[in-house]
């Protein structure tokens, strides 16, 4: 059985892991926020969620299409 990915979960996690290192790089991370926005632009994502919002609120999935 295949697991379900997060839609732009990747470029998400880029983003995120980059803005809490030490070396904190603005540069790198806003190449990382781009990509991320073209990706929910691309994929029409209108909102995230983290799992725990996803069992409160019985929706699968961390980002919503439309």
């Amino acid at each position: 059985m295949e697991t379900a990915k997060a839609v732009c979960g990747k470029e998400a996690l880029e983003l995120l892991n980059c803005v809490t290192e030490s070396n904190f790089d603005e540069l790198k991370c806003l190449q990382f926020l781009q990509s991320l926005r073209q990706c929910v632009l691309s994929k029409k994502v209108k909102k995230f969620s983290l799992p725990e919002q996803k069992q409160q609120e019985g929706m699968e999935g961390s980002g919503t299409q439309s």
